[in-house]
């Protein structure tokens, strides 16, 4: 009787103890109706190659426990809890053997708690030992087990145990170590995973020290596992021999810094993402992105610039490259490399360069060209490649070409192909550099508010671009002439799988006549005009289809750029330094950044369709002069001198020649209509008489009416005067003796 009545006391002072411990305990519900923590995944853009997760202290995916294989459930039912399906929550039997044995060691070291109880621990209560915390954990198990569902608390527990390394739930564990979905573990993985939960820290196979002595004591209980799951009836013996025999941690993926790829395209839309749906939703929220990146031509871009930057870095001087790439039908990036490597802190590897501003050189030049194509002129029309004074209102400006040489009459194609200096300072005279800023604006660049900084030096590069606003310019000559937003997102889920946004193909805007668009692009894939600059094996064409490209060098060699397209597929390549360092003489354009350039879109358009551009119309104008047609006339002049004849050449000096004018544009065209009639005086232009002098200059300084098929129109004229020919006659006299 007293044992009976010590028993009915101890059940009376448990009862009040949890009647006591059950004040402001949390409601087991809020289980099933708070959101778990989870991780936002970001992916490519077929939803299958992972780039990131975003994760806040927990590193989390959910799991139904339907999805779970039979062995993941009974691997660490065997090692944890047996009798889970016996118990209410607490194993009565498992904790008075647990205390007896603590009482004899005189310290708590034997544990009894069952997956309920671990559950509980995990998701409300703190990590003291108390018999406090302790009685909690009993009353909140027994109220969970009268709540949910064996299967449901298993599916709870197996989404908010930790697995050490931030992973908490088992479907984040089997994704961070072997690559896979939970759901598809194998028996031996299953084993290793459930020998992790117990120490999490020490057991985790990218925990701090996992070598020697706890890797063999990870191993170890791994296989005591199959042993008890033999035990237990869960598989048979053989089954867990063969499990034994195979070495699952050399199954392990490797830990990467960060776990991150196509990182500083992932950074980018991680800044996106925050913006629209804040930090902590990013963090805990489970949102599913998918992404515009194509996983191939991603993999092909980081090649490409891993290797361009290796072979030729040390020889010219730079440790860097940037590579973008936009689909220009739609305006998605396909791929991006910011920098060559993200992880090299000595060189700012996470420096997002394409992003970044750098001075474009030459590349933008088919910028100016396409507003003076928009004005009228055309890729016929004649601009003089001669050394010619600019007079501005900062200072006097003479451009000279890369090579310092002049070539005379050139067509707008020959300097654009040949990147010549001096007709595309001409050309953003004629157009002016307001016009060129608003068209600039147009076509997305936002690098260019404050007007007061630019002048002529613009064309050659003198205002600063991002690359992926100078990439974007050029796909929209590659869209005739509509430009679409540049998009990273095709489509964001949250953690119910409900759509929060998805991409859809704007309208576009239209920037430009598809006529401009086909000009340029005739020109730029016009190997033959810059044949006589970079010769015809070039890093600038592509085997198997038209391709047009620009390349772009800075003063002092501080950037070179490489950018080019086809009708379905433009890139940018920048090539520098992070620091803004100089590179060595001859890290140009072309032979730094056009092989990068070119390797990466040979892969990238292996398996492209070959699309043709279209072709332009024959331009219709009825100025011969914008057709770089110039006037020719008969004139007489003197033979000996050349000068036009006057009334005083003797005739029979006279011969009578065809000549051509040699006249800059501006004595055709007046630049503010250069469409319309010719300027009745052309000296009203500030520029003129520079022009005219040049021209005039460079004709009498290489001879060119004497080397030329058809020489320039005189204009001097004849000034000889007759003189009278004087005849000597001597007289002889005789003299008589």
């Amino acid at each position: 009787l007293i044992i009976v009545a010590l028993g009915v006391l101890g059940l009376f002072i448990f009862a009040l103890l949890a009647a006591w411990a059950s004040r402001n305990l949390p409601d087991p519900n809020i289980l099933t109706t708070h959101p778990f923590a989870q991780s936002t995944k970001i992916y490519d853009r077929t939803g299958t190659h992972l780039l990131y997760e975003i994760h806040g202290d927990e590193k989390r995916t959910l799991i139904k426990i339907e999805e779970l294989p039979a062995n993941a459930k009974q691997a660490t039912i065997s090692i944890e809890d047996k009798k889970f399906y016996e118990h209410h929550g607490i194993y009565w039997k498992g904790v008075v053997r647990a205390t007896l044995i603590n009482l004899f060691r005189g310290r708590a070291k034997q544990g009894a708690s069952t997956l309920t109880q671990q559950l509980v621990k995990n998701a409300f209560l703190t990590r003291e030992r108390t018999f406090t915390r302790k009685l909690k954990e009993f009353v909140l198990a027994f109220q969970l087990e009268r709540t949910y569902t064996k299967d449901q608390i298993l599916q709870l527990y197996f989404n908010e145990i930790p697995y050490g390394s931030n992973l908490y739930g088992i479907e984040s564990a089997a994704q961070a170590f072997f690559g896979k979905s939970a759901k598809d573990l194998t028996l031996d993985e299953s084993a290793l995973l459930a020998a992790i939960p117990q120490a999490p820290d020490f057991y985790s196979p990218y925990g701090i020290g996992l070598s020697g002595d706890n890797r063999s004591r990870l191993i170890a209980r791994q296989r005591s596992i199959l042993d008890l799951m033999v035990e237990q009836n869960y598989i048979k013996e053989d089954e867990a021999t063969s499990a034994k025999q195979i070495e699952t941690l050399k199954k392990l993926k490797p830990k990467n810094l960060g776990d991150i790829q196509a990182p500083h395209f992932v950074m980018y839309v991680r800044s996106q993402l925050i913006e629209r749906y804040g930090e902590k939703q990013l963090e805990e929220g489970g949102l599913r992105v998918i992404t515009t990146l194509d996983w191939d031509k991603q993999q092909a871009a980081k090649e490409a610039v891993e290797a361009g930057v290796e072979a030729r870095g040390k020889k010219y001087g730079f440790n860097n490259a940037a590579l973008v790439s936009l689909d220009p039908k739609t305006g998605q990036i396909l791929a991006m490399v910011g920098s060559k490597d993200f992880f090299d802190t000595e060189h700012d590897g996470q420096v997002n360069v394409t992003l970044r501003p750098r001075q474009p050189g030459s590349s933008f030049k088919p910028i100016v060209y396409a507003a003076g194509f928009i004005r009228g002129y055309l890729p016929q029309t004649q601009l003089w490649d001669v050394t010619t004074l600019f007079k501005t209102d900062f200072k006097d400006y003479t451009p000279h070409n890369y090579d310092l040489k002049e070539r005379g009459p050139v067509s707008i194609r020959q300097a654009l192909q040949g990147s010549l200096n001096i007709p595309a300072v001409k050309m953003l005279y004629l157009v002016g550099v307001g016009h060129v800023l608003d068209f600039a604006e147009n076509l997305g660049y936002t690098t260019f508010a404050d007007r007061s900084r630019f002048g002529l030096a613009l064309v050659l590069g003198g205002g600063e671009v991002k690359p992926i606003e100078h990439v974007a310019a050029f796909a929209t000559f590659a869209n005739e002439g509509t430009l679409y937003p540049t998009s990273a997102i095709l489509k964001v889920e949250d953690s119910a799988r409900q759509t929060l946004e998805e991409w859809k193909l704007s309208p576009g805007a239209i920037v430009m006549d598809p006529q401009v668009t086909r000009l340029i692009s005739h020109v730029l894939s016009d190997n033959n005009a810059r044949a006589s600059v970079f010769g015809l094996s070039n890093y600038l064409t592509l085997p198997d289809r038209p391709v047009a490209a620009k390349t772009g060098t800075t003063n002092d060699y501080h950037d070179a750029w490489t950018l080019g397209y086809t009708p379905g597929l433009a890139t940018a390549v920048w090539v520098g330094n992070n620091d803004n360092a100089a590179m060595n003489r001859g890290a140009d354009g072309s032979v730094i950044a056009a092989p990068i350039w070119q390797a990466y879109m040979k892969a990238a358009t292996k398996k492209m369709p070959i699309e043709m551009f279209t072709s332009p119309t024959t331009p219709t104008t009825n100025k011969p002069s914008l057709l770089g047609q110039v006037a020719e006339q008969k004139i007489s002049v003197n033979a000996l001198n050349g000068k036009i004849v006057t009334s005083s050449t003797p005739p029979e000096w006279v011969e009578t020649h065809m000549y051509r004018e040699a006249h800059s544009i501006l004595y055709y065209v007046d630049k503010d209509d250069p469409t319309g009639p010719a300027p009745a005086n052309p000296y009203t232009d500030p520029q003129f008489a520079n022009w005219e002098n040049a021209i005039q200059a460079w004709i009498q300084k290489t001879n060119w009416m004497a080397s030329s098929t058809l020489p320039a129109i005189p204009t001097e004229f004849d000034d000889t005067i007759i003189m009278p020919i004087i005849t000597s006659t001597s007289t002889t006299t005789s003299t008589n003796p």
